[in-house]
């Protein structure tokens, strides 16, 4: 079992940054997968950025590439999401999620944090 706790979240004026930390414990993640995802008042859950914690790869969304970084610290078996040059539509709960490299689904999942963007 892997439990996952965000941190970070806030409210920040538009052109603002924000780092999203996500901490794992009960296994390292080095045979997983870490995600964000996002989810609008009113809309579905969407993809952010994802990264192969070893050795590192990353992926991006059209709407943040660019923007946000994805990065891992495995001294910690942590996870951020540093987002820089923040819009009001990044306004979301932002969830990190684990999947070990076998499956296809995410399946483990925070708790959330929210970021609001105020123009």
């Amino acid at each position: 079992q892997v439990q996952l706790v965000e941190s970070g979240g806030g409210l920040v004026q538009a052109g603002g940054s924000l780092r999203l930390s996500c901490a794992a414990s009960g296994r390292t993640l080095s045979s997983y997968n870490m995600g964000w995802f996002r989810q609008a008042l009113g809309k579905e859950r969407e993809f952010v950025a994802s990264i192969v914690w070893s050795p590192g790869y990353t992926y991006y969304s059209d709407s943040v590439k660019g923007r946000f970084t994805i990065s891992r610290d495995n001294a910690k078996n942590t996870g951020y999401l540093q987002m820089n040059s923040l819009k009001p539509e990044d306004t979301a709960v932002y969830y990190c999620a684990a999947r070990d490299r076998t499956q296809n689904n995410y399946n483990y999942w925070g708790q959330g944090t929210q970021v609001t963007v105020s123009s």
